[in-house]
């Protein structure tokens, strides 16, 4: 048992080192060597191998992670993470200055330019002082509980300065800075695997690994500029204040900001940053712009999806042109045929580029690519740069006019053409019929292997294309008949690799029923959709017999996603492959499951809120219904049941009238809330 003295010199001596740390990784101005550094955490270490009792989960050499999960939990965010409309127009930024207006008609206002991080958002809640909890965004309201991942950020204290609030959550963006992402992708070709295509993907991959141990191999780094729950302290007036506090509590901030008066003012601090933004430590996509008073901000309110106060100008793309050397069609795991260019490679956003998407076959007809062209390539986010255009005045003489192919590239099968229906995804989709063709098979075991999904390490292109090759898997059930010497004997393979695959696959048998459901590539059916049907059905097997007037009854399932499910279990062959999963002994239980008699007295009721309410916040109300088994939709259909409605509220308001849909007032939701 440690003495009261080393208790206290433990105390003194993890204390200095949390000061060093946040000199080095907040502040960037160390105050002592290297050595002297790694001298001092030496004897932390010295102290707490012999004084076990001594260590927390905030001591300074706890950042390395623990043993791997066997998958995230879901972490509700306590106020809702929305995200921000975005515009490429100055004149769009224009009009939302003069929609804030007229929310604010009379009033003078300040606006808050920050640069738009190109990261991944998270939530990280401290209670006490001390870092309890962090998730990401997720779909806004639940996110993935990533606490021991983001422990390993040296940037992140685990513990606040001594005035921190009872509770105050946090919100902001992981990034891999720029010199350490060219740097950790050297090390990936040198080491013989891939290198990641941006900093974004590198720091959402890394926030995905379940092993902390090798998070904490990875530079990453945060910026804080937000706020969601606090309890103990008054809420910052503006976001200046709200900056300023979080930089006193110890957290990095955004390294330049503006304040701005006028809308022209708002206008050259967007130009400024983008002259600027080249030289921050972290990859900006555009500038983020926000209402600097919090109660104006209220004030404004929300729409469905995002705050009426910010939004987010994106920077125009970065553009490059080169020549299209020829068009291959690839096969997916759906059986569509996708069009990809094949290019001279040229310099782009500071990669290499030499190959980019031409999305569809009615696509190119409508640029009328061509194999041979000067075309214009931009990458915008993505980690395959689309051509946008052809350089006609460019264009060889010979040219010939691409006849997308009749048969599969792949299997030789004739293609289908079906018309898909609906937002972005309209269109004609050119498909292979043949659900056995070698291209989707693989398609389907890449997905099944995806950490969206079963999360199988090690099951990526190269290894499923060497399975299907030789014969050892043909559906995703095959994977868990696989055998070590079987696996061993693979090209570069080795006995190491191969039996570290198959613990992730037997690991992926206690996969929770959603990661199964999405895995299984069920059309229409991605994470959100799983997670749906995972809240609604006990079992796959309640699933699997549940009628399709049953599916239609929940929210979020539309009628195509329905008859999806029901086509895709009365289909034999996919019953025969969960009869065989079910032998392999996966799980086909849900952990989310909530059976509604234990909801409370909103169970299976669905509510829109909107406008201003007279004492509860749109957040506020959330919570209230939520807790009481309620469901918060978004925008109004014929299943919601209630409309709450305040004052200015909007076109929600006129819908929720014209399908007959009840509207209530604040009162009586509270009056339903305690029935």
């Amino acid at each position: 048992m440690a003495t009261p003295e080393a208790t206290q010199q433990h105390a003194a001596l993890a204390g200095e080192i949390r000061q060093h740390d946040h000199a080095y990784y907040v502040l960037a101005r160390p105050t002592i060597s290297d050595g002297e550094y790694d001298a001092l955490y030496r004897r932390l270490l010295d102290m707490e191998a012999a004084h076990p009792e001594l260590v927390s989960a905030d001591s300074p050499t706890q950042r390395v992670g623990g043993a791997p999960l066997g998958e995230f939990a879901s972490a509700r965010h306590a106020v809702p993470m929305l995200s921000l409309d975005n515009t490429y127009s100055k004149d769009e930024v224009g009009e939302f200055v003069r929609r804030v207006q007229k929310l604010l008609p009379g009033e003078s206002f300040e606006w808050m330019v920050e640069p738009k991080l190109d990261g991944l958002a998270v939530s990280v809640r401290y209670e006490a002082g001390r870092l309890t909890m962090g998730a990401t965004r997720g779909d806004g309201e639940t996110g993935d509980d990533i606490t021991a991942n983001l422990r390993t950020l040296r940037s992140l204290p685990l513990r606040l300065a001594s005035d921190a609030p009872a509770v105050v959550e946090v919100r902001g963006e992981v990034y891999f800075p720029t010199a350490s992402f060219e740097r950790f992708n050297r090390e990936r070709v040198q080491a013989g695997e891939e290198p990641f295509a941006n900093p974004r993907n590198a720091a959402a991959g890394s926030l995905k690994m379940l092993d902390a141990r090798l998070v904490a191999q990875r530079p990453l780094a945060i910026v804080l500029y937000g706020l969601g729950e606090v309890h103990g302290a008054p809420m910052p007036a503006t976001q200046e204040a709200t900056l300023e506090w979080l930089r006193h509590l110890g957290f990095v901030t955004p390294e330049k900001v503006w304040c701005c008066r006028s809308e022209d003012e708002l206008m050259g601090a967007i130009a400024e940053m983008d002259n600027l933004r080249g030289d921050f430590a972290y990859e900006t996509d555009g500038a983020v712009i926000k209402l600097n008073g919090v109660a104006q901000r209220a004030r404004c309110g929300f729409t469905a999806k995002a705050p009426r106060w910010a939004m987010a100008y994106k920077y125009a793309a970065e553009q490059a042109q080169t020549r299209l050397k020829s068009i291959t069609v690839q096969v997916g795991r759906t059986g569509a045929l996708t069009p990809v260019a094949e290019l001279e490679p040229v310099s782009l956003a500071g990669s290499t580029v030499s190959r980019a998407t031409l999305h569809n076959e009615q696509e190119m007809q409508r640029k009328d690519i061509r194999v041979g062209d000067l075309v214009v390539i931009e990458k915008a986010g993505e980690v395959i740069p689309a051509v946008v255009r052809v350089v006609l005045e460019s264009r060889p003489s010979e040219s010939e006019v691409f006849n997308f192919p009749q048969k599969c590239p792949e299997c030789g099968t004739r293609v289908t053409r079906s018309t898909r229906a609906g937002g972005e995804s309209a269109g004609v989709v050119v498909r292979c019929a043949n659900p056995d063709c070698p291209a989707q098979v693989r398609g389907r075991l890449e997905h099944w292997c995806s950490r969206g999904a079963m999360d199988i390490e090690g099951g990526g292109e190269k290894l499923v294309m060497q399975l299907v090759s030789s014969g050892l898997v043909l559906d995703v059930a095959e994977f868990y008949s696989l055998k070590l010497a079987e696996l061993a004997a693979l090209d570069r393979m080795g006995e190491k690799s191969a039996q570290r695959f198959l613990e992730g696959v037997a690991a992926s048998r206690q996969r929770d029923l959603w990661r199964l459901l999405h895995g299984l590539g069920i059309p229409e059916v991605g994470a959100r959709s799983a997670k749906t049907l995972a809240r609604c059905f006990e079992c796959l097997e309640d699933l699997m017999h549940a009628p399709v007037s049953r599916l239609t009854a929940i929210d979020d399932i539309g009628e195509v996603t329905a008859a999806g499910i029901a086509n895709w279990f009365g289909d034999p062959q996919n019953v025969k492959l969960i009869h065989r999963l079910k032998q392999a002994g996966l799980n086909f239980r849900s952990a989310l499951y909530q059976p509604q008699a234990a909801l409370g007295p909103l169970a299976g009721m669905t509510f829109v809120v909107t406008g201003t309410l007279p004492t509860l916040s749109r957040e506020e109300a959330t919570a209230k219904i939520e807790a009481r088994g309620g469901r918060v939709a978004s925008s109004v259909s014929k299943k919601t049941h209630y409309v709450v409605a305040g004052a200015d509220a909007g076109s929600k308001l006129e819908k929720a009238r014209s399908l007959g849909v009840a509207v209530i007032d604040e009162q009586e939701l509270l009056r339903l809330c305690q029935n």
